[in-house]
């Protein structure tokens, strides 16, 4: 597996954005080894590593959204098991913050689902990517800087 994220470390920026793109769809992968590689082996330059990770990450983000926003109510009663009152229940409540939470979608394990369910509930698409790239970038300034000291 080390291998596969070796040779997207070998496509430079590139790889990354499609390393940092494929880390933020449904797909178990994870973009900071590429990252890591490119910044600490490659000696890749930081703000681009970052620009790139961002970018590609934000636009996985986005995809996540987007098949949220095609998903049926049907689907959730019927795959989640749960009942159509308590959705109704729930959505307005939910739908006040989704934008907002989009934000913690670069959050490892739960980030896909917070995008999905902003797509499904039809958040507002300009307040969820601002709230989105937001949080993507800080994660790769976050992990620079706890790299950076790990390294020294």
């Amino acid at each position: 597996m080390q291998d596969i994220f070796i040779s997207f470390a070998d496509y430079g920026y590139i790889g990354l954005f499609v390393a940092a793109f494929l880390a933020a769809t449904v797909l178990p992968f994870s973009s900071e080894i590429v990252f890591t590689t490119l910044l600490y082996t490659v000696k890749c330059d930081v703000w681009q590593c970052i620009i790139a990770a961002s970018i590609g990450n934000f636009l996985g983000g986005m995809t996540c959204y987007f098949l949220g926003r095609i998903g049926k109510l049907e689907w959730i009663e019927k795959y989640l098991h749960v009942k159509e009152d308590k959705i109704h229940k729930w959505i307005p409540k939910l739908q006040r913050n989704a934008a907002w939470a989009a934000f913690f979608t670069f959050v490892p394990g739960i980030g896909d689902i917070f995008a999905i369910v902003a797509g499904f509930l039809r958040a507002n698409i300009l307040i969820t990517s601002i709230c989105m790239f937001i949080g993507k970038f800080v994660r790769y300034i976050v992990w620079v800087w706890v790299t950076y000291w790990a390294f020294l």
